[in-house]
């Protein structure tokens, strides 16, 4: 019998990510079924530091370039020339900083580079999740890198898309992606979401996250959504049933 050997058969799936961060194309990888495969192109990011240690917190201005031309254009564009079933730009930041306007208008420039190949913005597919799940009151959980002005930012962006927000800040958990533990970010999320809360929804794609979705989503009696887990529901558009990363995988893609 022939070895498993990842090729994407089923699906391929691109990934953005800022150029010192493993956690999108880790967690895309955990979650895809056999047939699926992940391919991530590297994106400059001003937040990094010499030896991929993240500024703490992440400034808003870092966190706006990121989405400037030309670096994560020209990526795209590089990205696009193997053969993707879409690709997902997986920096919730921007988005926050930004505002939801300006995803649309994102996507639509990367997608004049990909040649028409679907762009999926992370805080685009978890508004479209929350749509799916038709929930109204969510409680946001960011990273902790994440400054306090950055969690605002994060609620207005829901608040402007007419979701009643009823948590939003930093986790309190160490500020560095390679010291947060799943076991850390279940008790705190428990903890700590509200309870006229009918979703979480897990900010930062850098943000150790997937791991515990079943295991909250258990606890809690609700969905639990985090950034790359809706990035990836989108990108994958139901061409593949997933079983273990949550209920929103059991919903489809609404239309825009």
């Amino acid at each position: 019998m022939w070895q498993p050997d990842g090729w994407g058969w089923r699906a391929r799936i691109g990934v953005l990510t800022p150029h010192a961060d493993t956690g999108p194309e880790s967690e895309f990888r955990a979650m895809a079924p056999d047939g699926v495969s992940i391919h991530a192109a590297r994106v400059p990011l001003g937040a990094y530091a010499p030896g991929g240690a993240i500024e703490r917190p992440i400034a808003g201005d870092a966190a706006r370039a990121f989405a400037e031309p030309p670096f994560v254009d020209d990526a795209a564009e590089l990205l696009a020339a193997a053969p993707l079933q879409a690709i997902a730009y997986c920096f919730t930041s921007s988005s926050y900083v930004r505002g939801a306007a300006d995803d649309a208008a994102l996507r639509a420039r990367l997608e004049a580079r990909t040649r028409d190949i679907p762009v999926i913005i992370t805080c685009a597919s978890a508004v479209l999740a929350l749509h799916a799940l038709e929930v109204h009151r969510v409680a946001l959980v960011n990273p902790p890198w994440f400054s306090a002005e950055l969690s605002t930012r994060g609620a207005a962006y829901f608040q402007d898309q007419g979701f009643e927000v009823v948590h939003s800040g930093p986790a309190g958990l160490p500020a560095a992606q390679d010291a947060i533990r799943p076991q850390q970010v279940y008790e705190w999320v428990r903890k700590n979401t509200p309870k006229s809360a009918q979703a979480v929804f897990i900010g930062g794609n850098g943000f150790r996250a997937v791991g515990v979705i079943r295991a909250l989503e258990e606890d809690l009696g609700r969905p639990v959504l985090t950034a790359n887990q809706v990035a990836f529901w989108h990108a994958l558009n139901t061409r593949v049933p997933i079983a273990a990363y949550g209920q929103i995988f059991s919903r489809a893609v609404p239309a825009p």
